[in-house]
């Protein structure tokens, strides 16, 4: 009975929930239920300022590009504003001609060393399978050989033991005997050695084929200068022109300006870019002069980081010599403009990290 009364703790309260309790369990779940609809509504309500804001940002943006059209529209509709607006969209264009170039040089470089480096590492890959391979073959040859060996010992001793029945044999027999259990041992031995080399060269033929890192650093920093190279070259084909630096001002703006003069200058404007578009698609000798190109800059190219894949602008200026191709020489040489420092034709957005 003490006992039980150290137990009292343990008393449990089988009394039926009555009525009050019922009403005080749905009203701390309405209360329950009412915080967490204010928390989704407050959420709901953070939401829709969100997207207020955008909506108000898309109809700036919008009411920008058609107050952007309604004059571009007008400017078209007028001859001597029309011209120039033509001009200053063909300028554009031209720079995005050369962009396009190098965004398709540098891709096709990019694919074909990806693929060469892609078939390197699977060669690679192959070369240290195979040697592997014979190193676990061998290994596995020996074990077969010598588990065949350890079982063919224990079966001769396992016969001459058998043939050993005279009662003049028992002290030879029991030499055999021992003989034959350490030989056991040894087949044992073999045995495992023979299920390890198995199990090695299962484990070789599982292995999947790694994955290609990406390219290579030395890879990424010879493409940038090839690209560097071909931009250089493009810009020496409209050296003689005044339409890159023209193809610049009017990709850095946004509106139409009338600075290319009359109606027949502007007309001898837009042949003019004509040519050029002409003359910067044209692949003559594209390969020769690009490298031709890159290899100075390799000699000149300094790089601020280890891991840099691009070089410093800086390291790139050019030397008193390296005037454009056919022009005088000295100090009223037409130099070839920096076009990494310049970011000619949106250079850095085609070179790769």
């Amino acid at each position: 009975m003490k006992a039980l009364r150290q137990l009292g703790f343990l008393r449990l309260n089988f009394r039926q929930p009555g009525p009050e309790d019922v009403e005080d369990r749905r009203v701390m779940l309405l209360f329950r239920n009412r915080a967490e609809l204010k928390k989704a509504y407050g959420e709901l309500q953070d939401e829709l300022f969100r997207l207020r804001d955008r909506m108000k940002q898309q109809e700036g943006a919008t009411a920008r590009v058609q107050e952007m059209l309604a004059t571009l529209e007008a400017r078209l509709s007028e001859p001597e504003t029309a011209y120039p607006a033509l001009v200053f969209y063909q300028l554009r264009r031209l720079w995005q001609d050369g962009h396009e170039l190098l965004e398709r040089f540098v891709a096709d470089l990019a694919r074909q060393q990806q693929e060469r480096e892609r078939r390197l590492l699977l060669a690679e890959h192959n070369r240290r399978q195979f040697a592997r391979r014979q190193q676990i073959t061998q290994r596995l040859r020996g074990a077969e050989t010598r588990a065949a060996e350890a079982q063919a010992k224990v079966a001769e001793l396992q016969r001459t033991r058998d043939s050993l029945t005279r009662i003049w044999h028992f002290f030879k027999r029991r030499d055999i005997e021992r003989q034959l259990q350490a030989a056991r041992v040894e087949a044992s031995s073999a045995d495992l050695a023979l299920e390890e080399a198995r199990a090695a060269a299962e484990r070789l033929e599982q292995e999947p084929v790694p994955e290609f890192p990406g390219l290579s650093l030395e890879a990424r920093r010879a493409i940038n200068l090839a690209a560097i190279a071909y931009a250089e070259v493009l810009c020496l084909r409209l050296a003689h022109t005044p339409l890159v630096t023209l193809a610049r001002e009017a990709t850095a703006r946004r509106e139409v300006v009338d600075e290319y003069g009359s109606r027949a200058e502007c007309e001898a404007l837009m042949a003019e870019i004509a040519r050029a578009r002409r003359m910067l698609r044209d692949r003559t000798n594209v390969a020769r002069e690009v490298k031709e190109r890159a290899d100075r800059l390799r000699e000149l190219a300094r790089y601020r980081y280890p891991s840099d894949t691009a070089p410093t602008p800086e390291s790139l200026a050019f030397s008193e010599g390296d005037a454009l191709a056919g022009r005088p020489i000295g100090a009223s040489a037409a130099r070839m403009p920096n076009v990494l420092a310049e970011d000619t034709w949106d250079l850095f957005r085609v070179l790769l990290r």
